[in-house]
């Protein structure tokens, strides 16, 4: 429960709120264990579900508690934060290879004296150690939550749209701390002293909160601690319709259009055939082709005829089904037009507009590139960073924010972010990993233990790119993330869908330009899917250049390609032959590298 004030969290009386959460509590507090539970999160941004353990007696300087929380903002994240006395947050985020809304998923954490560590299905991810984890030495009692934080900036913009929203969990256990007669968690140093299935509301260990807190948009009610079919449901709802019940359809929350696509999002889960359905959705003046329910079952991707991205459009959204069985009212949302970015990209991540970099931005369907959640910090502008080169951009950074956001073409990119220490004088201070595209490139970097105290630090990488974003995230070990500057270059060897109208027979175009000098560009058409390999020959039949493209669906793509050979060498000017070869069709032509 990170940067809200909690002075009171479980003394204030029950207010008239406009929107009820849920709570569900143990009557018993522990001191030390490995507490678990199995989940589904809602999933839903402005909001978040929660599993953790809190002591409730005394003011701030008292504070002891354990978290887990899962924002709905984040289809990928899942949040950590011990709070120790004087109320100092301590937070991490552990990146997770699924999206904790679709699915049961095991959460969970050991605390010790020695350590507090993490778990997501039995895995440990992440572990606190060092003198702040000492302090939380006082009983907590176990409990969990759903409810919708007055702070944006941390879980995401709120509308009352999503409404309802249910978290599901499935069991919960404890294990005492028994190191040396323990058998079960690390080094088996716990003993399973109960596990509760969730199956009804077991009155001699629980109890139904009635409360609210301070940053704490909603009540929590007994009404919306419901158990149902062997599960125990936490609500967030308003305050007319309370409990497990969903009585309207679902609604569109925002349209994304590009020039042959529309993404449109929804409140709701909603039924596939009805969301598959192309004559649901019109758009004055447009074709809708094609209508495609994602794996989430809220994103509904339209392909289109063209679309002309300087006008502006509206979508109707017609006879929409939730789980429920609702059908949602005609509606009509004004679609986001997409404005694809100049490479290369250059922002200043922190701070404003600055010598050729970009402003630092939220991230949203509105904007190509931004944060998710974070604090901005800002140092006097004669600050001396060294190895700086000048740059303005190490003045402001960014911490405390687990990812920012890209998007871009599919294809190859270079990618540098920027650091400078301009907080900490001392090795272990901050320390955190850096991961891109969900691989890790710097484990528990620590920037003054590298390279000293306000001095700058890059890395850059080259990496592909194949869902059109490019995700960069920052997990922090020790104290909070920090990022100044970031510069993406697109290398341009890529493949990239163009349209969406789908061709009836293949076709590869002639390169523009021809000749060229640098880079070129390459178009072609698939009538159905195809598993597609990029050539290139010298004019000795020689096959100097080849890429795997993989299985690309039927319609128009286009490949940018850059004058080297397999082995990244630079060619020299010449007549060269391009091919593009599927499991049934191939065609080859002539280029001409002129420099």
């Amino acid at each position: 429960m990170k940067n809200l004030l909690f002075l009171l969290l479980f003394s204030l009386p029950l207010f008239a709120k406009s929107y009820k959460g849920a709570e569900y509590r143990t009557k018993e507090a522990f001191t030390y264990g490995r507490f678990e539970t199995r989940m589904k999160p809602a999933g839903k941004e402005g909001m978040l579900a929660s599993f953790f353990t809190y002591h409730e007696l005394g003011d701030g300087s008292y504070w002891n508690e354990i978290d887990i929380e899962i924002l709905g903002r984040y289809t990928n994240d899942v949040q950590f934060n011990p709070i120790t006395k004087g109320q100092v947050n301590h937070v991490s985020h552990a990146l997770t290879a699924f999206n904790p809304a679709l699915d049961y998923h095991d959460y969970g954490f050991e605390w010790t004296p020695d350590y507090v560590a993490w778990f997501i299905d039995g895995k440990e991810v992440h572990r606190q150690t060092g003198d702040h984890i000492k302090t939380l030495d006082l009983p907590q009692k176990l409990m969990m939550n759903v409810w919708n934080p007055d702070q944006p900036n941390w879980v995401g913009a709120w509308s009352d749209k999503i409404l309802p929203a249910f978290s599901y969990y499935d069991r919960v256990k404890y294990s005492a701390y028994t190191p040396g007669t323990g058998s079960y968690g690390t080094d088996n140093n716990f003993s399973v002293l109960w596990t509760d299935e969730l199956d009804s509301f077991d009155t001699t260990r629980w109890e139904k909160g009635v409360h609210t807190f301070s940053g704490n948009n909603c009540d929590f009610i007994q009404e919306n601690v419901i158990f149902e079919n062997g599960k125990m449901i936490l609500a967030l709802t308003d305050n007319i319709t309370p409990g497990f019940k969903d009585v309207k359809g679902p609604a569109p929350i925002w349209a994304r259009a590009e020039k042959n696509r529309v993404t449109l999002f929804f409140s709701e889960e909603i039924n596939t055939v009805n969301g598959s359905n192309k004559a649901n959705y019109s758009i004055p003046g447009i074709a809708v082709q094609t209508a495609k329910v994602k794996d989430d079952n809220r994103t509904v991707e339209l392909r289109t005829s063209d679309i002309n991205l300087s006008s502006t459009y509206n979508i109707i959204v017609l006879n929409q089904k939730d789980i429920f069985g609702n059908t949602s009212s005609p509606a009509a949302i004004t679609m986001q037009n997409a404005a694809p970015l100049l490479f290369p990209l250059r922002v200043n991540i922190g701070g404003g507009e600055v010598s050729g970099f970009l402003a630092d931005q939220e991230f949203s369907a509105k904007v190509e590139y931004g944060f998710l959640s974070g604090t901005v910090r800002t140092y006097p502008p004669d600050i001396v960073v060294a190895d700086s080169n000048g740059d303005s951009v190490y003045i402001s950074e960014r911490n405390d924010f687990p990812t920012y956001r890209v998007r871009v073409p599919n294809g190859t990119y270079k990618v540098t972010m920027m650091f400078s220490e301009n907080a900490h004088t001392a090795a272990g201070k901050r320390v955190f990993d850096v991961l891109v595209e969900n691989k890790m490139i710097e484990d528990h970097l620590d920037l003054f233990a590298k390279v000293g105290a306000k001095t700058a630090y890059k890395i850059t990488l080259t990496t592909e790119v194949a869902d059109e974003m490019l995700d960069l995230y920052f997990q922090s070990e020790i104290g909070t993330n920090v990022i100044n500057g970031l510069i993406v270059e697109q290398l341009t060897v890529g493949i990239k869908e163009v349209g969406y109208l789908l061709p009836g027979k293949f076709r590869l175009e002639q390169n523009y330009p021809n000749p060229f000098n640098g880079t070129t560009t390459i178009n072609f058409s698939l009538p159905v899917n195809q598993n597609i390999t990029f050539k290139v020959f010298n004019l000795l039949g020689e096959n100097i250049f080849l890429k795997d493209l993989g299985e690309l669906e039927g319609g128009y793509h286009q490949f940018k390609w850059i004058a080297e050979d397999n082995f990244k060498s630079q060619l020299s000017s010449g007549i060269y032959f391009y091919q593009i070869k599927g499991d049934e069709i191939s065609d080859t032509k002539k280029l001409v590298l002129l420099k």
